[in-house]
């Protein structure tokens, strides 16, 4: 059997260029998350074309062409939603996305901003508009742990953001290394939430099968 096919850079490319073009005010890394938590989520409600309009807060984009629908939604749903898909196996885990190393107090900041963005995409795409959901044990414990990490991201986001506070060379390179710590915890993370929440989702139809609901007459 012939394995799914990953995204290419050019696939990545256009899909910048697409989220670019309709103005979505949500960008690629945190779209990437925001689907991939929409597919680990317990939430029945869950519909892949619903979380396209949320990117752009709950209605497509204008349109001239009617092609032009069915691209951007072909590109988002059977493109990046179906290759998201994969990471719900074990041996295909999720990555977050990776910068162009850097050393400068900006650079810092623009990393710590863009891993608190990821993290915030995926807990969105998990709840699906909920308030609370019920996760799986291990699921639960991952989830209060990236709590965590969120917290610290947005810590040293602010940190290094305050030109006030003074930072030499070394405090600046022990906090690239803190962020890619967190970033490897983070991935860790956020794959147990997606297999544990799989290898739910897979009791839960299992046993649907196996009891069938009754017809009351």
């Amino acid at each position: 059997m012939a394995p799914k096919p990953k995204l290419s850079v050019a696939d990545e490319d256009h899909i910048r260029q697409l989220l670019e073009k309709y103005v979505c005010p949500v960008p690629y890394h945190e779209v990437r998350t925001r689907f991939l938590g929409n597919i680990a989520t317990p939430a029945l409600s869950t519909s892949p074309l619903q979380i396209v309009k949320d990117l752009w807060g709950g209605e497509l984009p204008e349109f001239e062409r009617m092609d032009d629908v069915n691209e951007l939604i072909g590109t988002l749903v059977n493109g990046l939603w179906n290759s998201l898909t994969r990471h719900q196996k074990r041996n295909d885990p999720f990555r977050l996305t990776r910068m162009a190393p850097g050393s400068t107090r900006q650079d810092i900041a623009d990393l710590a901003l863009l891993r608190r963005q990821e993290l915030d995409g995926f807990v969105e795409g998990l709840f699906d508009g909920q308030d609370r959901i019920d996760l799986p044990e291990k699921a639960n414990a991952a989830l209060g742990n990236l709590g965590e990490i969120r917290a610290m991201m947005a810590g040293i986001y602010e940190l290094t953001k305050n030109k006030a506070k003074p930072a030499d060379r070394s405090n600046l390179d022990q906090t690239i290394r803190h962020i890619r710590e967190l970033t490897l915890i983070m991935e860790k993370e956020i794959n147990i939430v997606v297999l544990d929440c799989a290898r739910a989702r897979r009791r839960m139809m299992k046993n649907a099968d196996r009891f069938p609901p009754t017809t009351l007459h």
